[in-house]
């Protein structure tokens, strides 16, 4: 039988990568635990502002050489660190899966998505040449993308290894210098990440790690010599990360939080529909922005619920669905799950009293859970609850459906299960949401496809991945030249 997961034998001591050496800080160290065991895999340091002086000023260093180095040499070293990603790929997946708790596959899921994103920034060596026409007799405009300098990258606990990879891949190959702030909760991958790096080849202060909590952000935030901050997490921190970086004059991009509805049609494709639902909210046990939680089931849908429900049993702990971040994450689910009961949902499915994993009874784990005839009024329909929680609102036709979906602040993804083209694209032309999936249940665009969400899931202009990232960590230069005098000149001249 295959091993769930490789928890660290010894604990592991999370360090700073500051200008290419690993460095402890002497401030206060916590532990980092294991969502599996609930039990302690090392600790991780609270960084001082001393160490956010020396990090960006590392980088500062670092930028002013390897904005000088040619595009085709930064990518050179971008290939040798995406061999090392898939020759570490069990390693990278079993570390990550240790510390933010979902399933080996999953995270092994999550590197590969991330080499996705590495290949398209090296491939931005044959593709992103800039623009040059002649605009007039003699004249001509040239464009050339120039990085920003050091940049910044806070990322949440749910995708320790995929989620920075959205960003850093992108930001050093366009000329940038890079500092990851990882999650607290999850910081070894990040480190781990670090180090094949520098193994790459990357040279010392091109991608920084920095670890710690909200004093940490908020110094990184206001550090005279960041230029840019990317940030992904909930909407209330996205919101004041991105007010207190831009109030300082920084570029920012903040991808906030979700509650993603998707509409179920009784012309839905029964195979098809019963296997995106419960992938789509019980898939890294629902901590994920790109979950759906809501489903709006339009018209006599009733016999694909019952096929949810009865699919949504046979989800296997710690195999086909991983534990919750933390304890307090755990009992606040178990709390919402009995609101949605107190405010007239219906429990088609109570995963609180459950079994763990044998040899991990000491983990934070959950069952998936169903409330149906759920009112948009209620508390489950209307806030991100970031657990295997599914609830199920009736409405009459597909303009209700939308509907409540534009009275939802958030705008990250919307879905549809149908088998009709014309209903698909009516849902998809009139969804206020930024990602769109038709039988698609986690609508996740794949490179060059960039991420994004809108409303109050996306605060800042483009987009995370893609030409979107591309277009946020460079500025435009414009040059326009003239030689000579043209002997048949025109105003334009």
């Amino acid at each position: 039988m295959t091993k769930l997961v490789n928890l660290p034998e010894s604990p592991i001591e999370g360090a700073n990568l500051i200008a290419g050496e690993w460095q402890k800080p002497s401030g206060e160290r916590i532990d980092v635990i294991s969502p599996w065991s609930g039990e302690s895999i090392g600790s991780v340091p609270q960084s001082t502002q001393a160490d956010v002086d020396a990090v960006v000023a590392g980088a500062k260093a670092a930028f002013a050489e390897w904005r000088r180095v040619p595009l085709r040499e930064r990518t050179q070293i971008l290939y040798r660190f995406r061999e090392l990603l898939l020759e570490h790929l069990e390693e990278l997946a079993h570390l990550d899966s240790a510390e933010c708790g979902k399933t080996v596959a999953e995270a092994r899921a999550g590197v590969l998505k991330g080499v996705e994103i590495v290949e398209f920034a090296a491939s931005l060596q044959n593709m992103d040449d800039g623009a040059t026409m002649e605009v007039s007799r003699g004249v001509t405009c040239e464009t050339r993308r120039e990085p920003l300098g050091v940049v910044v990258g806070i990322t949440p606990f749910n995708f320790p290894a995929m989620v920075p990879m959205w960003m850093y891949p992108i930001a050093v190959t366009v000329g940038n210098a890079f500092i990851l702030k990882p999650s607290e909760k999850v910081p070894f991958t990040a480190n781990r990440m670090g180090q094949l790096m520098l193994d790459a080849g990357f040279p010392p202060g091109v991608f920084s790690v920095i670890h710690g909590g909200k004093e940490t952000v908020e110094a990184l935030c206001d550090h005279p010599d960041v230029e840019a901050v990317g940030f992904v997490g909930s909407t209330p921190i996205a919101k004041s990360v991105y007010a207190r970086a831009t109030s300082h004059g920084k570029r920012a991009l903040c991808l906030g939080g979700a509650k993603n509805h998707f509409i179920v049609l009784p012309d839905a494709d029964p195979d098809v529909t019963v296997d995106g639902v419960v992938r789509s909210f019980t898939g890294c046990a629902g901590q994920r922005c790109m979950a759906a939680s809501l489903m709006v089931a339009v018209g006599d849908v009733d016999p694909l619920i019952e096929k949810i429900v009865e699919h949504t049993r046979g989800v296997r702990l710690g195999v086909d669905m991983g534990a919750i971040i933390e304890k307090r994450a755990h009992e606040r689910l178990v709390a919402d799950v009995a609101q949605g009961e107190r405010e007239g949902a219906k429990l088609a499915l109570d995963g609180r009293d459950t079994t763990a994993p044998e040899g991990f009874e000491g983990g934070y784990w959950l069952a998936p859970s169903i409330l149906d005839q759920v009112t948009f009024d209620m508390e489950c329909a209307n806030r991100e609850l970031f657990g295997p929680v599914l609830s199920i609102v009736h409405v009459k036709d597909i303009d209700e459906a939308l509907a409540l979906q534009s009275r939802s602040p958030y705008g990250n993804a919307y879905s549809v299960f149908t088998t009709r083209g014309a209903t698909a694209r009516y849902v998809a032309e009139n969804s206020e949401a930024a990602m769109i999936g038709v039988n698609i249940g986690v609508p996740v665009p794949r490179e060059p496809f960039s991420f994004g969400g809108s409303k109050q899931s996306k605060f800042g202009s483009h987009d995370m991945t893609g030409w979107g990232g591309v277009d946020f960590w460079t500025w435009t230069k414009k040059i326009t030249t003239k030689w000579s005098l043209q002997p048949d000149a025109t105003w334009m001249s």
